[in-house]
């Protein structure tokens, strides 16, 4: 709890079980209310793994749903019970939990509704081991959003996120992509609802056992940013008018 807000960290788990204790450990349980995980139909023991380190709440796929459906049903769950601060942490251990104190500040003394762990602010990406190619796409990604988006950020792919909770119940996040360009499209409706967006330094973390996607699947992603950012250019111009984009009712969760 902070000042009387609702703290909880969401984990959206795929086969996670030789990093999650790790992971855990470093989360401020003083600070924090609630953990959520929700396992996307893991090969390994990543449940039962949860379930020993006392995690109380996990939410299982019978079949993967994947990244933006795993976070769908983690920000649902969040919701339903009354998180006012809610963090996505990935429970590859790719980003430490040591910063949970500095984003619940963030949001809790009402700074900013969002917080960003960014892996580019202060030049640590690649020295932390990020793939060059990956590098490289980052950075002509973010340059082609903030210019089709309209906003400035060092970059919009990292999974370290925080949010308030009045933000996730006014944005249609239930509309986006079940893969991973969900992360850009959620970006994409906060930013046009007009919530801004604070980063903080993060450092990179690749390793064996963090979570990663192959070239192929960084190219369906890459395609994926590119379209989020020209509807978001076209939705703004008023040449388009998404579902995605409106706005819901904070109290029933329903589209006006």
């Amino acid at each position: 709890m902070y000042k009387g807000k609702k703290v909880i960290v969401v984990l959206p788990a795929y086969n996670a079980a030789l990093t999650l204790e790790k992971t855990l450990k470093e989360v401020p349980m003083d600070l924090v209310d609630e953990v959520i995980l929700c396992d996307d139909a893991s090969k390994d023991n990543t449940v039962e793994k949860a379930k020993s380190l006392g995690i109380r709440h996990i939410i299982t796929h019978e079949k993967n749903k994947g990244y933006g459906g795993n976070q769908k049903s983690l920000y649902n769950k969040a919701l339903d019970l009354g998180g006012d601060i809610v963090i996505m942490l990935h429970p590859d251990y790719q980003y430490t939990p040591k910063l949970i104190p500095t984003m619940v500040n963030i949001i809790g003394e009402e700074l900013y509704p969002v917080v960003l762990g960014s892996r580019i602010l202060g030049k640590g990406a690649l020295k932390g081991g990020m793939p060059l190619y990956k590098y490289i796409a980052n950075r002509f990604l973010t340059l082609s959003q903030n210019i089709l988006i309209s906003y400035k950020l060092s970059e919009y792919h990292t999974g370290y996120r925080a949010f308030s909770g009045e933000v996730l119940r006014t944005i249609n996040f239930n509309e986006n992509s079940d893969d991973f360009v969900f992360d850009n499209e959620i970006l994409s409706q906060i930013v046009y609802a007009d919530f801004h967006i604070a980063e903080v330094t993060c450092p990179t973390k690749y390793f064996e056992e963090a979570s990663s996607i192959n070239l192929p699947r960084s190219i369906k992603y890459g395609l994926g940013v590119l379209r989020v950012s020209f509807q978001h250019f076209f939705q703004r111009l008023g040449i388009v008018k998404l579902d995605m984009y409106k706005r819901l009712d904070k109290k029933s969760y329903k589209v006006n």
